[in-house]
């Protein structure tokens, strides 16, 4: 079938401003639209930009807007949009080029959270075990990809550089209910902040627009009741 794409371009070097350019491609109803993507990069305009890798929903590294909506362009079948497909950047961060936005506020808000495992003291032999009920508790958490895709739905990342994000939330929570981490105390004093999880105002942008299917609202909202009545 014959689809149109209209793709929201930017080139810092050239454009004073972004604009739409549209593009016809012919593609299969089960094509996805990364499939159209490259159909266009490698037969019609070869200066369109836009970051893409595994191919298959894991790296996370083809977030964009897809109709108005945060999504992973190799996961969207063409047979779900229709003739006519607008692709924009994800919104709230600076734009680099075409659909290439700048993740480094994004990845230092991630980092901020302490998002790997702190135990202090060895493990008494071998592996450091837990009980299936105790892995259960993070185990939504922990299939974060850090597309983003959470974090620019959110409204309160539209206005404020200083809200840590969904997805930083959603990696400390990871950790926070892992009974072996020793660093929930830690944790929890970062994101007990205006800019921690009380920025959150529960209107589930976030949990619609994750591509992994992670309840993100539950889990900031399991942070929260953590921080309120020391539930770990």
């Amino acid at each position: 079938m014959e689809v149109t794409l209209r793709i929201k371009r930017y080139n810092p070097d050239s454009d004073v401003k972004p604009h739409f350019e549209e593009y016809a491609v012919n593609v299969e109803p089960t094509d996805r639209v990364l499939d159209a993507l490259n159909e266009i990069k490698w037969h019609h305009d070869g200066t369109l930009t836009y970051r893409r890798s595994c191919a298959h929903g894991v790296c996370g590294s083809d977030a964009m807007r897809i109709n108005g909506r945060n999504r992973l362009a190799c996961k969207i079948l063409m047979r779900e949009l229709g003739k006519k497909i607008t692709l924009e950047p994800l919104i709230g961060f600076k734009v680099i080029k075409d659909l290439v936005v700048d993740m480094d506020q994004f990845f230092a808000s991630y980092k901020s959270v302490k998002p790997y495992l702190i135990a202090e003291d060895a493990p008494s032999a071998g592996e450091r075990l837990q009980s299936p009920e105790d892995r259960e508790r993070y185990d939504d958490t922990t299939k974060c990809i850090l597309c983003a895709a959470c974090t620019t739905a959110c409204p309160i990342t539209w206005t404020s550089e200083e809200f840590v994000g969904p997805a930083a939330i959603v990696n400390a929570h990871r950790f926070i209910f892992d009974s072996r981490d020793q660093g929930t105390a830690d944790r929890l004093r970062i994101l007990n902040t205006r800019s921690g999880v009380w920025r959150c105002r529960t209107i589930f942008n976030c949990t619609d627009a994750c591509p992994r299917g992670i309840e993100v609202t539950r889990a900031i909202e399991q942070v929260k009741r953590a921080l309120l009545y020391e539930q770990i």
